[in-house]
C-alpha cells in the first residue's frame, strides 16, 4: 500500500498534461512560488495551446495527455537494493594528493553525484586542477533549454581560467609550441565523474578562441598573470563572449555550425570553486549555490554562505537590472518573479535569444538551420526593448580558509529549492558522524566466512537504510524522499525515483552535489607558516 503522499503524487502525475514534440518538452509544473522550473515556456504555452495561436515569433504543438497505464504502476515496484542502485548510479570520490609533492593538500577529498530528472540530464560538473599554476577547481552548471550550453561550459571554463592565471614565460611557451606545431604544455588534469559525456579537451574550433584569448593576455605583458579574481570575471565573461561569436561567424563544418546555435540559444548557471592553499574563490552567475560547513571551537556547527542567487527574489540583482535600463522598463524587467516573464536566474551563459538583438537573432536563424529537429526555442518576448537583458559575469567572494572550515558544498538549485543551507550542513554532518560510527572494524575481529556472511545479512536487511558512503548521495536522497517534517519516507522517495520520463520533470529538477572536504592539519600548517 502505498502512501498518502506517493499515491497523491502518482495520480497528480496521471492527470497533468505534457506538451511533447520530438525531444521537446514543456511540461505545466505543480510547485510552490519558490519551486519552480527555469524556463517557464508553460506559463503562456497553455494560453498558445488554447487559442491555437503563435506566441512570440513561433506556434505551439498540440497538447497530449499522457496515458497512464498498469505497466507504469508496475514499475513503480523498486526494491531497496534498487532505489540504492539509482540513487548511487552517478556517484564520484576522489583523494586529493599535492600534484607536486604528493602530500596533502588543503583539500582532503571530495565527494560528489547527480540525479536526472530532465531526459537528457541538463546539469554538468567538473573538476580539475591547474598544471601550470597552484588550484584546484570545482564546478557546477545547471543548464536549461537544453544540455547544450552546460555542456560547453563545463568543458570550456577551466581554460580559461587557467591560462588567465599563467604567466608571461609560459603562455610565451605555449605560443612557441602552438607556431612550430610542437606538443602544447598540457593545462588541465581532470577527475572524471560517471557518465561524462566526452573526454574534457579542447577542439580544434575551441583551441582556436582559446588561444586568441591567451595571445590577447600576451600583449597585456604580466608577469606574473591575473589575480585569481580577475580570471574568474574575465574568464566567465570571455568564454560567454566567444560563444556568442561563434554562431555569427561563417563555419563550414555543419555539426560544429549546429552545435554552436544550440549552445548559444540554450543557457547555462554556474557556480565555480577555485582553492589553492588557504585561499578560496567562489565565482557565481545564476542560481547554483555554495555554502561552508563550520565547527567551531565549542564543537557547535553553522553555515557560511559563499554566494547569493541572482533571481527576482534578490533585491541587489533588480536594482541592478533597472539601473541597466531605462525607467520605463522598471514594470517590464521582471514579471511573474522571472526575467522577462521568462527566465528565473538573471544571470547565465549562452540564451543569447535575451542578449541579441531583434535583428541579429533572425539574420543568424536565417542561415538554414533547422531549428525544428535541432529544438531552437524561437520567441522574443514580449516587452524586448533594450537588451542585453542577461550577463554571464559572475559575483566573486573570497574567504581565507580557517582550520574550523570543515567543508563546502557546491550544488544545482535542484538541490536548494528543496533543502535550506542549515539542512545541507546537518545532513552532511550526520554523514561523517555515521560514517565514523557504523564503519565495522574488521582489524580487531576474525574475519573469516561466518563473520562475513552475517555482516552482509545485517546490510541486506536495512535495505534503503544502508548507510550512504557519498554524502552527496545522502543529500539527493534527503532532497527527494523526505516528508513535510523532514523525515525519510522510503515509499515518497520510490515513487519520486520511478515517476515516467515525460512527468519526472514536473515534480523535481535534475539535481548535481560536490561535497569538498578540507584537511584542518594542512591548513593550519599554512597559518604557522604564514
Amino acid at each position: 500500500m502505498s502512501s498518502p503522499v506517493s499515491y497523491w503524487i502518482l495520480n497528480s502525475a496521471r492527470n497533468s498534461i505534457a506538451t511533447l514534440q520530438g525531444g521537446r518538452h514543456l511540461y505545466s509544473r505543480c510547485v510552490s512560488s519558490r519551486n519552480k522550473s527555469k524556463r517557464t515556456l508553460f506559463s503562456w504555452a497553455s494560453n498558445t495551446l488554447r487559442n491555437n495561436a503563435p506566441c512570440g515569433d513561433f506556434a505551439l504543438p498540440k497538447a497530449y495527455r499522457h496515458t497512464w497505464t498498469e505497466e507504469d504502476d508496475l514499475h513503480l515496484q523498486l526494491s531497496p537494493e534498487q532505489v540504492n542502485e539509482v540513487l548511487r548510479a552517478g556517484e564520484s570520490a576522489h583523494k586529493i594528493l599535492d600534484p607536486v609533492s604528493g602530500a596533502p593538500s588543503s583539500v582532503l577529498r571530495f565527494e560528489s553525484n547527480q540525479l536526472a530528472a530532465n531526459s537528457p540530464v541538463e546539469d554538468r560538473r567538473g573538476v580539475a586542477s591547474c598544471l601550470q599554476t597552484n588550484g584546484l577547481m570545482f564546478g557546477v552548471f545547471d543548464g536549461h533549454g537544453g544540455h547544450a550550453c552546460a555542456q560547453a561550459v563545463s568543458e570550456r571554463l577551466f581554460y580559461y581560467v587557467a591560462v588567465s592565471l599563467m604567466s608571461q614565460q609560459t603562455l610565451e611557451q605555449m605560443e612557441e609550441a602552438m607556431e612550430s606545431m610542437k606538443p602544447m604544455l598540457p593545462i588541465l588534469q581532470w577527475l572524471k565523474h560517471p557518465g561524462d559525456s566526452i573526454y574534457k579537451d579542447v577542439t580544434s574550433v575551441h583551441l582556436d578562441h582559446l588561444r586568441v584569448y591567451w595571445q590577447e593576455l600576451l600583449d597585456l605583458h604580466m608577469e606574473m598573470g591575473l589575480n585569481i579574481k580577475e580570471a574568474l570575471m574575465y574568464s566567465f565573461q570571455r568564454l560567454d563572449s566567444d560563444i556568442s561569436l561563434e554562431i555569427q561567424a561563417p563555419l563550414e563544418d555543419e555539426m560544429t555550425r549546429n552545435l554552436s546555435l544550440q549552445v548559444a540559444f540554450s543557457g547555462a548557471t554556474a557556480c565555480v570553486a577555485h582553492v589553492d592553499g588557504v585561499h578560496l574563490h567562489v565565482a557565481n552567475a545564476g542560481d547554483c549555490r555554495a555554502i561552508l560547513g563550520v565547527q567551531e571551537d565549542n564543537g557547535m556547527w553553522s553555515c557560511l554562505p559563499l554566494t547569493c542567487d541572482h533571481n527576482a527574489w534578490n533585491q541587489a540583482e533588480l536594482s541592478r537590472l533597472k539601473r541597466e535600463h531605462p525607467e520605463s522598463e522598471d514594470r517590464t524587467i521582471v514579471m511573474d518573479d522571472r526575467l522577462l516573464g521568462i527566465l528565473m536566474p538573471c544571470r547565465a551563459f549562452g540564451d543569447v535569444q535575451l542578449k541579441w538583438s531583434k535583428e541579429l537573432q533572425r539574420s543568424v536563424l536565417e542561415r538554414g538551420f533547422d531549428t525544428e529537429a535541432l529544438n531552437i526555442y524561437q520567441f522574443t518576448p514580449q516587452h524586448y526593448y533594450t537588451p542585453p537583458y542577461l550577463t554571464a559575469e559572475p559575483e566573486i567572494t573570497y574567504h581565507r580558509l580557517r582550520p574550523q572550515d570543515k567543508f563546502l558544498v557546491l550544488a544545482s538549485d535542484g538541490l536548494w529549492d528543496i533543502l535550506d543551507n542549515e539542512d545541507v550542513v546537518r545532513l552532511v554532518v550526520e554523514h561523517l558522524s555515521e560514517a565514523g560510527r557504523h564503519k565495522p572494524d574488521l582489524a580487531q575481529r576474525p574475519a573469516n566466512l561466518g563473520l562475513m556472511q552475517n555482516l552482509l545479512l545485517q546490510r541486506k536487511a536495512q535495505g534503503l537504510h544502508v548507510a550512504d558512503q557519498n554524502a552527496a548521495t545522502r543529500l539527493i536522497r534527503h532532497a527527494i524522499g523526505s516528508n513535510e517534517y523532514g523525515e525519510m519516507d522510503p515509499e515518497r522517495l520510490t515513487a519520486m525515483l520511478t515517476l515516467p520520463e515525460d512527468l519526472a520533470r514536473m515534480y523535481r529538477d535534475d539535481i548535481t552535489v560536490t561535497v569538498v572536504y578540507f584537511n584542518s592539519d594542512s591548513i593550519d600548517a599554512y597559518d604557522k607558516r604564514g
